[in-house]
């Protein structure tokens, strides 16, 4: 019998291999500001699901689609008269409720709604987990690739634009690897709870980390220990397993902010 027929197992690996792209590209979320598209190209997701069942096509290619022309769409359109805040706002909202309701018309199929919601990685098959680690590898890549362009874009576009860079690029980089992570961690934790997971492991990072590397390799230790830590107390407890580990990724950056507090006022 192989170690991947135990579902604990496959869930375990689901977990620590979102963690390892959603911690590091979590930071460039943090450090952009970017939360909300996070946020709104998650509920994107549930029209993905949607359109993937209705067409007879991966559920893992439809989301992936949506979100990237969700992203897309956001990014071109914010900054041209109107409000970003806004724009989002409705964005997010209006495909979360096209995708409700269409899978509401969805009749033949029968969905588990709550699992594309707040996930089910206990339901982790083996061909999931190769599309998640696949998903990962490719997010790594192009982190790794484009790191130092990058960086350079989110400090400053000037200077992106003096050392050759184009920040438009790299922005477009960040929204397929912000795609790509919405498709593959939606089995982990639901399209509810994603863009949780990209900014809670990265904002505890941020108090705890002297350079950008550290706090990128420290968020997805974070993440990792959320989620591996998630599955066992949702294992014991029987709770739902995806907002237990973003539970449990809460309670470390709790944790984190009230020692550098206290550190704070003891420095005084």
């Amino acid at each position: 019998m192989s170690y991947l027929d135990d579902f604990l197992v496959r869930a375990a690996l689901a977990g620590i291999g979102v963690a390892l792209a959603a911690g590091p590209l979590g930071c460039f979320v943090v450090w952009r500001r970017m939360a909300y598209i996070g946020d709104a190209t998650a509920h994107a997701a549930i029209l993905g699901v949607a359109l993937a069942l209705a067409l007879s096509i991966s559920v893992s290619a439809g989301i992936m689609v949506v979100c990237l022309l969700m992203a897309t769409a956001v990014s071109g359109m914010s900054g041209r008269g109107l409000s970003g805040d806004a724009l989002l706002g409705v964005m997010a909202h209006g495909t979360l409720a096209f995708g409700l309701v269409g899978v509401s018309f969805l009749q033949g199929n029968r969905i588990d709604l709550n699992s594309y919601l707040f996930g089910d990685i206990l339901a982790v098959s083996p061909t999931d987990l190769g599309v998640i680690w696949g998903g990962v590898l490719i997010i790594l890549g192009l982190l790794w690739w484009r790191w130092s362009a990058l960086l350079t874009s989110t400090m400053s576009e000037d200077l992106a634009f003096a050392a050759g860079i184009n920040p438009r690029r790299e922005q477009f980089v960040l929204t397929v690897a912000l795609a790509l992570v919405v498709a593959v961690a939606i089995k982990v934790v639901g399209a509810l709870l994603i863009a949780a997971l990209l900014i809670i492991p990265a904002a505890t990072a941020r108090s705890l980390a002297r350079s950008p590397e550290t706090m990128a390799v420290l968020a997805a230790l974070i993440g990792a220990a959320s989620a591996l830590g998630g599955l066992g107390a949702a294992f014991a407890f029987d709770t739902p397993t995806g907002p237990t580990i973003v539970s449990l990724a809460a309670v470390f950056f709790t944790v984190s902010a009230m020692t550098r507090l206290v550190w704070g006022v003891r420095g005084t």
